[in-house]
């Protein structure tokens, strides 16, 4: 695409679907602002009029992504429907963005620890979890999620889900489809979060402690 071909922003979106493909396919270290110049047939000097450097990229990557997460996984925790559902299309939603845009993902996780982060950075990382939490407390007031605290719960849920992610992209689900291995760990979740499922006294002694009861 010619440089002209541009207008309004549409070179900065594209700067920065090519940097994620060349992310995908090359890592971090294969991503350049000559190179992203080159691929979309602009000149050496055209991205730095939205970039300064690869690291300003890789920065807005971050952004963009836990941007769309968050998206996604609010769409799913706000629609219509019992909570339980919700909470199973929320689990849908977050395996649905790490497989489809793995290499994004573990750049967003490696951003948001480093002690460059920013405000805006971890406001954006702490907002998914949040959308979760904020369901699981919905459900806990719905008698459909045992006591607890909803962060504390939503970091477990999260655990599952991303570790089925994982096994996923690198190929270690064998014959079982990704969509049938999602159903699974999402019926044993729900399984697990519902009232008396599981808890041991010690567990639900803690977590009343932290948070005073479901309702605190």
């Amino acid at each position: 695409m010619a440089e002209g071909s541009y207008h309004h922003g549409n070179l900065r979106a594209a700067l920065l679907e090519q940097a994620e493909t060349v992310l995908a396919e090359s890592g971090v270290g294969g991503l350049s602002l000559r190179g992203l110049a080159r691929d979309l047939g602009v000149s050496h000097a055209a991205p730095t009029r939205h970039f300064r450097d690869r690291q300003a990229v890789l920065d807005a990557l971050v952004v963009s992504g836990f941007t769309d997460l968050a998206r996604r996984m609010r769409a799913a925790a706000e629609a219509p429907g019992p909570v339980e559902r919700r909470l199973a299309e929320l689990g849908r939603a977050y395996v649905s963005f790490a497989t489809e845009r793995a290499a994004l993902l573990s750049l967003m996780f490696t951003a948001k620890h480093e002690e460059r982060s920013g405000e805006e950075l971890r406001r954006l990382a702490h907002g998914c979890l949040d959308v979760a939490a904020g369901l699981l407390a919905e459900a806990q007031r719905a008698g459909a999620v045992r006591a607890g605290d909803p962060t504390r719960l939503a970091q477990v849920a999260f655990s599952t889900v991303h570790g089925l992610a994982v096994l996923a992209v690198g190929g270690l689900l064998d014959d079982t489809p990704v969509t049938e291995a999602t159903d699974l760990a999402l019926d044993v979740l729900l399984a697990g979060l519902r009232p008396g499922q599981g808890a041991s006294p010690s567990a639900r002694e803690s977590a009343a402690g932290r948070t005073g009861g479901p309702d605190a």
